[in-house]
C-alpha cells in the first residue's frame, strides 16, 4: 500500500511523518480520495492538536489576525456553526466563557442544521434551519434586545453537482445573512460570509459597501488550493440611517 506524507505541527517546528491509510478496503474512490487528503492535511493534524473540532478553525483565525472582526465584549451569531470549531473561537476571542476577569464578556450564539455538541460560553441552537423566519426569530428573542457585533456565516448548501444552481444558492444564503445583519447589527459591526466564487460576487460585494466601510474578498491560507471557496470580510457596519439612497 502507497504511504503519503503528512505536516506535523509542535510549537517550534514542522516536520515530515508518513502516514498509511487504513481501512480502505471496500470504500469508494471518493472516499478513499477524503481519507487519503485528510491524512495529508497538515491542519487536520492541527486542529487536534490545538483542540479545535475541525480544520476550518484556522479560518476565522487568520481573517480575524488580519482584520480584527472580533473583541472582548461582542456579541456573536455564527451561521452554519457545526461543528463548533467558529464557535470555539468566538468564544475565546469574545471572552464570552468570562475565563478573563479583566476583559468584558461576550455572548457566542451557535446555530446548523446539524447537531452541534456543547461549546462553554456559547448558546446553542441545533437542527435550525437559519433560512426559516422562526429560526431567524428565535435568535432575535434569545439577543434580548442586544445589538450584534458581528455575523459570521460559513454556511453552504449541499452541493448538486450543477455549478450554477449551486452558485445561485450560496449567493441567496449570503444575501440573507446580509439582510438579517442590517436588521440586527450595531453601527461598527462586521459581517463574514462564505461564498464561492461566481459572477454574482461584485454585485454582492456592491451591495454590501453601500452598509459597510470596508468590504474584501479573502482567499484563508487554509481554505484548500482547490476549493473554489472565499470569504467576503465587511467592516464597520455604517448603520442605516447613515446609508445614503
Amino acid at each position: 500500500m502507497a504511504s503519503i506524507q503528512i505536516r506535523k505541527f509542535s510549537s517550534t517546528t514542522c516536520y515530515l511523518a508518513k502516514i498509511i491509510p487504513k481501512n480502505l478496503k471496500g470504500k469508494s474512490k471518493s472516499s478513499q480520495e477524503w481519507l487519503t487528503r485528510q491524512l495529508a492535511d497538515p491542519y487536520v493534524e492541527k486542529a487536534k492538536m490545538m483542540n479545535f473540532r475541525c480544520r476550518s478553525a484556522f479560518k476565522l483565525l487568520e481573517i480575524d489576525d488580519k482584520y480584527k472582526i472580533l473583541k472582548p465584549g461582542d456579541v456573536v451569531i455564527d451561521c452554519g456553526a457545526s461543528p463548533g470549531s467558529w464557535s470555539q473561537i468566538a468564544v475565546d476571542r469574545t471572552n464570552a466563557n468570562g475565563k478573563n476577569e479583566k476583559q468584558p464578556k461576550g455572548a457566542v450564539f451557535s446555530l446548523d442544521l446539524l447537531h452541534i455538541h456543547p461549546i462553554e460560553g456559547a448558546t446553542i441552537f441545533s437542527r435550525t434551519d437559519f433560512t426559516k423566519p422562526e429560526s431567524q426569530l428565535r435568535l432575535k428573542t434569545a439577543l434580548n434586545g442586544r445589538p450584534v457585533n458581528c455575523v459570521l456565516s460559513d454556511m453552504a448548501p449541499n452541493a448538486t453537482g450543477v455549478r450554477v444552481l449551486d452558485q445561485e444558492t450560496i449567493t441567496d444564503l449570503c444575501y440573507m445573512v446580509l439582510r438579517f445583519s442590517l436588521a440586527m447589527s450595531a453601527v461598527g459591526a462586521n459581517l463574514v460570509v462564505k461564498i464561492w466564487d461566481n459572477s454574482a460576487v461584485p454585485k454582492l460585494e456592491e451591495d454590501m459597501l453601500k452598509f459597510y466601510e470596508k468590504v474584501k474578498r479573502v482567499k484563508p491560507f487554509s481554505s484548500r488550493s482547490d476549493s473554489a471557496e472565499h470569504f467576503m470580510v465587511a467592516r464597520n457596519f455604517k448603520g442605516l440611517e447613515n446609508v445614503k439612497t
